[in-house]
């Protein structure tokens, strides 16, 4: 695909900032950069964090989106998880109720740190009530945790044996790195606890995405299309991997949103709920009515993604220095993938 111009992608820029229902990912409001571009919108929202190399990708799938048609789809309904963040046990109940009848899956947050690093005190048994509180409330439902790679390798085999029990779908990305999540496979396996592990950080943040299927490391794969480059190229490495891969948001607006439904869309197949129910974390959206899940499931997106709606946008823009904070990041973003070719 041709880059855009820079000039004309900053034009077209909404700096955006959606204030959380919840504490999530250790933010309270999730800022974001929306590009309204001549085939639809599209997301940029790397984390503050991230350098220009690999937020660069990110800004892929928003130059992506924007000015490109996506590509045909396999399907009209995408299958859509739940997500509990780290809440307490007894407010998991609320959380699950934001995201209305026919949940079939949900996705539970373990593994906290606090805002100076290290798991936050107790965490252990608040994971463990957390899990089993959705277990208790959705006794039919697919469980599955994900850690973020928040645990050691002994951590990870310690808690994820204690909720053997669950029956958890799976464990996403337990631990950081390739060689640990294989170590954390192998152990687990060793105590017969059946539980598959899924890659995320791992195939969106290791320099070669494919490693962890080459290494054995993991059971299927989390893709994100942002973090990933867009519709296309995450749709390659799913082809590559040879893995099953359940599709997922980072965080995004209705508008990323729609674009790991486009994903989800035309994978030849689709064998979990996707990770896109997380427009119900924000106490307001860009799109009305929000993408959100209705009877577990999505509507694939069509031809493009759904535009935000003008009042809206204005609600919730971003201020003149985020705004200026948010352009910088475009430009240097930009100059990696001008350089890139």
């Amino acid at each position: 695909m041709e880059l855009p111009a820079l000039d004309d992608v900053l034009d077209r820029l909404h700096v955006v900032a959606l204030p959380m229902r919840v504490r999530f990912r250790g933010i309270t409001t999730r800022e974001v950069a929306l590009v309204d571009g001549p085939a639809g919108w599209g997301e940029f929202g790397a984390f503050p964090e991230y350098q220009p190399p690999e937020a660069s990708a990110w800004l892929a799938a928003a130059i992506e989106a924007a000015y490109y048609e996506l590509p045909e789809p396999r399907r009209t309904r995408i299958p859509v998880n739940a997500t509990v963040p780290a809440v307490a046990a007894d407010d998991v109940e609320a959380v699950l109720a934001r995201y209305g009848d026919g949940i079939t899956a949900v996705k539970v947050k373990v593994a906290e740190h606090g805002p100076e690093g290290g798991l936050v005190p107790g965490g252990r048994e608040a994971d463990l009530a957390r899990v089993r509180r959705v277990r208790a409330l959705l006794p039919h439902a697919q469980v599955r945790v994900d850690a973020n790679a928040g645990w050691t390798p002994a951590e990870a085999v310690d808690v994820l044996t204690a909720l053997a029990d669950v029956g958890l779908e799976y464990a996403e990305q337990p631990v950081p790195g390739i060689t640990a999540l294989a170590e954390v496979r192998a152990e687990l396996r060793a105590r017969g606890v059946p539980t598959p592990i899924a890659a995320d950080e791992a195939v969106r943040k290791a320099e070669d995405p494919l490693a962890v299927a080459a290494a054995g490391a993991a059971d299927l794969i989390v893709v994100k299309v942002q973090p990933l480059g867009g519709v296309r190229r995450a749709a390659a490495i799913v082809a590559a991997a040879g893995l099953p891969a359940v599709v997922s948001s980072a965080l995004d607006t209705s508008v990323g949103i729609a674009g790991g439904a486009a994903l989800a869309a035309c994978l030849p197949s689709l064998p979990h709920a996707c990770g896109l129910g997380t427009a119900a974390l924000f106490e307001h959206d860009v799109v009305a009515p929000a993408w959100r899940p209705r009877a577990g499931a999505l509507p694939a997106p069509g031809e493009r993604a759904p535009a935000p709606d003008p009042d809206l946008l204005d609600r919730v823009r971003a201020d003149g220095a985020r705004q200026a904070w948010w352009a910088d990041r475009v430009r240097a973003a930009h100059a990696v993938l001008a350089a890139q070719g």
